[in-house]
């Protein structure tokens, strides 16, 4: 593990996994509006790399994030989730494509608690459950553009941090059980308690 990881770190890692070198690939050409393979299938190809595993080991679904305000119907969503299904129909992996600008009016009805409009896929990143899962890549003019807002260092460190912005507890907590029966050295720190100040690594 590098002593202070970097965005190239980063990269070099998440590209040996195969299924994230092609959604990236085929991503670039489908239109989609402020796009970004994010989150589980990153992090974990991360952590599969430095534990040397299979990149691809225990990674359910790579999360394929856009943004589009122009149109918030299901409909519209759903052309664009028909025609990523048809792009990656061969992959031997599910792609889950979803619009954040259409978050806040399912996710109070499945998660239980508000989300407001997001802005942008960047805003969506903003507000996964745990630090470690911040992170984003795509591919733009054939050059990877990478948005970490919390930078690298809980994703190396395997150090899952919750960041209690808009995800619920219990969502972190599920996740977390799932990882650390996958990743047991993942450091996991509890959810804070209400004007509990995030403890430091």
């Amino acid at each position: 593990m590098p002593a202070e990881p970097t965005e190239a770190d980063f990269l070099a890692a998440v590209l040996q996994n195969p299924k994230v070198v092609e959604v990236l690939a085929k991503a670039e050409g489908l239109g989609l509006t402020d796009w970004y393979l994010a989150a589980g299938c990153l992090f974990q190809t991360v952590w599969n790399v430095l534990d040397g595993h299979d990149p691809e080991r225990g990674i359910g679904d790579y999360d394929l994030i856009y943004h589009d305000g122009t149109d918030l119907s299901w409909d519209a969503e759903d052309v664009a989730i028909r025609r990523c299904a048809a792009t990656f129909a061969d992959l031997g992996a599910e792609v889950e494509v979803r619009n954040q600008a259409r978050v806040h009016l399912w996710y109070g009805d499945h998660f239980g608690v508000p989300c407001a409009p997001l802005t942008s896929s960047a805003a969506a990143v903003d507000t996964y459950a745990a630090h470690a899962c911040r992170v984003a890549v795509r591919l733009t003019d054939g050059r990877y553009e990478i948005y970490a807002p919390a930078g690298f260092a809980d994703v190396f460190g395997f150090v899952l941090r919750p960041n209690p912005v808009v995800a619920p507890r219990s969502v972190y907590e599920t996740k977390s059980a799932r990882w650390a029966a996958l990743w047991p050295r993942l450091r996991i720190l509890p959810w804070p308690t209400d004007g509990e100040a995030m403890g430091s690594v």
